[in-house]
């Protein structure tokens, strides 16, 4: 069965979007972007289409593919010092000649909306819950928020070894009493773990990696990452013959996007103060 994603997208952005009109603030939302990767500008486009429904500004500045590192080091720096700039974020990927890491270390932590920062993902680790939350894992969390999934008693595998989602998700479970198998592509005889599970949740850029075979009628299956090969996008759980057994699972493609920009619009009211 494919989880009503929609619902609960819509409800969320319903939600800041009230809080938008209670607020006498004129929210901004800033975002860069260094070249014109087609997949790069159709995750700015869902951002600006989302932060237009919330009623927030949107700001893009976007900067020619052979910028420098140190050019670019200086508008991070910029954006940083500038008191009309509460949050923004840069988006990923970068170009090959500039380093990801120094960039994302640069961004003022209490301004790194998109959540990427050391700082931010270290909070996690000691339960610090007074700031960002990162967007993917927060609207997965969000997701069995609404779905009233309580997590004690139940097991979770975890596929994946991403900085962005599989670190980040995992000690967000493990704080709901969760308890939390992780898994990567390269795990033997994963089946062994998704049987024995409730919940699956996987983020390994593996074609097809989960297939019905390894999962339960009544399981409940988050699928957040995909490959694209010779221009067809490939998830990692095989949705459709995995949706015919019974299994709920996140549509794929569409789901995913929706409730993460979600999320980041949500650490946007965030850092304006309005949440």
């Amino acid at each position: 069965m494919i989880l009503d994603w929609k619902k609960i997208a819509l409800d969320i952005y319903n939600e800041l979007k009230d809080k938008v009109k209670k607020s006498d603030k004129k929210i901004t939302f800033w975002a860069i972007l260094i070249w014109n990767n087609p997949a790069s500008v159709r995750y700015i486009k869902q951002k600006k289409k989302w932060a237009d429904y919330i009623g927030i500004n949107f700001v893009l500045k976007r900067l020619d593919e052979n910028i420098t590192e140190i050019e670019l080091l200086k508008i991070v720096d910029d954006f940083n010092n500038s008191e009309k700039i509460t949050g923004f974020m840069i988006q990923l990927p970068l170009p090959k000649h500039i380093d990801k890491n120094k960039v994302i270390e640069k961004i003022n932590s209490l301004k790194d909306v998109d959540w990427f920062h050391p700082i931010n993902q270290w909070k996690i680790l000691i339960w610090d819950k007074s700031w960002f939350t990162p967007c993917t894992p927060a609207w997965i969390m969000e997701f069995f928020k609404k779905e009233n999934i309580n997590f004690v008693w139940k097991q979770v595998t975890v596929i994946g070894r991403s900085n962005i989602v599989w670190k980040p998700i995992t000690n967000l479970l493990i704080n709901a009493w969760a308890t939390v198998i992780n898994c990567n592509s390269k795990t033997p005889n994963i089946k062994k773990f998704t049987l024995s599970s409730h919940i699956i949740i996987i983020a390994a850029g593996v074609p097809w990696l989960l297939t019905p075979d390894m999962i339960t009628h009544d399981s409940i299956i988050i699928d957040v990452w995909f490959t694209i090969i010779n221009s067809k996008i490939y998830w990692d759980a095989d949705t459709k013959n995995i949706d015919l057994m019974g299994a709920k699972i996140t549509p794929v493609p569409g789901g995913v996007w929706a409730l993460t920009v979600a999320m980041l619009m949500k650490n946007t009211l965030k850092s304006w103060g309005i949440i």
